[in-house]
């Protein structure tokens, strides 16, 4: 049993996503990130196991074909795109994304530099978020316009760094600005590498 060591990490974790939620204007959602992490049912599986380097839930999955600590927590956190997905009401046998409220999508944002942070360490750049983005296919699952404003917030990062990205989330994407028609998402990890590498990435 990991129990420290899984303590200092999800609390490393609330910390850094509550103070970027702060700079981005998030103050309640910021407070109440990821509270569930210290129910019993998330923490007595994270600190069993616990890893250090990836989401303990990824590794409860491998063991058991199942992460009761994940399907606990994502039904419970609206910043998780998970918690968004419903039938489909054109085809009832399907379930898809429905489209997120700006502000979880803007704490959605929040939570994955700070994961990156988190598990990266050292080798953490301000492209790291979206090529995690990038390397999931689960964000097909999301709605159209849900994974365009997140890909464009995270490319926004990538390109201009943190400082200017919370400034647009803050007085800009919340008080409802559009994404700028530029703004083309990559199809691929690949692609997103190449267009960064050149300058290439249009925000």
């Amino acid at each position: 049993m990991h129990v420290w060591g899984h303590f200092k990490t999800i609390t490393k974790h609330r910390h850094m996503v509550m103070k970027l939620c702060f700079r981005a204007g998030l103050y309640r959602q910021g407070l109440a990130h990821d509270l569930s992490k210290y129910s019993y049912t998330e923490f007595s599986k994270g600190i069993r196991y616990f890893q250090g380097d990836r989401s303990p839930n990824n590794y409860e999955r491998e063991v058991t074909g199942i992460s009761l600590s994940w399907l606990h927590h994502k039904g419970r956190n609206k910043h998780h795109f998970e918690y968004w997905l419903d039938y489909d009401i054109k085809n009832p046998a399907n379930m898809t994304g429905m489209i997120m409220p700006r502000k979880y999508v803007a704490e959605m944002f929040c939570d994955r530099i700070a994961a990156c942070r988190v598990y990266e360490r050292d080798a953490y750049t301000p492209a790291s978020p979206a090529r995690f983005f990038y390397r999931s296919d689960g964000r097909f699952m999301m709605h159209d316009v849900t994974r365009r404003e997140l890909g464009y917030l995270l490319t926004f990062l990538s390109v201009r760094g943190l400082d200017e990205a919370l400034s647009y989330v803050r007085h800009q994407y919340l008080r409802g600005a559009d994404i700028p028609e530029v703004y083309t998402e990559c199809g691929n990890l690949r692609e997103f590498n190449e267009m960064l590498e050149a300058g290439e990435l249009e925000i």
